[in-house]
């Protein structure tokens, strides 16, 4: 049995139906393997629920190349970084590989339990703490101004999943495709720089 296969199951079977319907022993059918084999390696559904929120945290960190992404004191540098970090959310966001793994978060961010903390604990809490600095790098504003603006444009990214039906039928096209992705990647920069501007001028007021 391939422990990843088992996870892309397990994490597909989760994000449509939850934790309480979702079925284990559908899971390991799909999979290819025993259920008493999820039963030993992961204690039951519930176990292998947590597992499946590590691995989501696991490939969060590796596919998001937080590294990439140090701290600076430069506002210039910091407003290139929020762009940079913002750009790559969405480019997840718009990719239909992690779709699963977008609705098992969903589902989490609806009715938080223990699996949230588990995911929000890795990059996704780094990466959400490294934004507010260079926020109020970018803008000399304090910590808690800094906050709600991240709110703002990590929102921007959340809607390209969140509401992609919604979006599709506004836009009038069947796909995310490249050319609307790239449009709409394009509207979000101009909103990072318009909402760090603003906030800037505020401070000067």
């Amino acid at each position: 049995m391939s422990q990843d296969r088992l996870m892309e199951i397990a994490i597909g079977e989760f994000g449509r139906k939850g934790l309480q319907g979702a079925s284990t022993r559908g899971i390991a059918a799909a999979a290819g393997t025993a259920m008493s084999a999820i039963t030993y390696h992961y204690g039951g559904k519930e176990g292998l629920y947590h597992a499946a929120a590590d691995h989501i945290a696991a490939e969060m960190a590796a596919e998001m190349n937080f590294d990439a992404a140090p701290a600076t004191e430069d506002p210039p540098a910091a407003r290139a970084a929020i762009h940079v970090l913002v750009e790559r959310f969405v480019d997840k966001m718009a990719n239909d590989v992690t779709a699963d793994r977008a609705l098992f978060i969903l589902r989490e961010q609806l009715n938080p339990g223990p699996a949230f903390d588990r995911i929000y604990a890795g990059v996704m809490e780094q990466m959400i703490r490294t934004l507010v600095g260079f926020v109020a790098v970018a803008t000399g504003r304090d910590q808690r101004a800094a906050r709600i603006a991240t709110v703002t444009l990590l929102g921007q990214a959340l809607t390209v999943r969140t509401s992609r039906a919604a979006m599709l039928r506004l836009l009038e096209v069947a796909e995310l495709d490249a050319e609307t992705t790239a449009t709409l990647k394009a509207r979000i920069h101009a909103n990072i720089d318009a909402i760090l501007d603003r906030m800037i001028a505020e401070e000067l007021q």
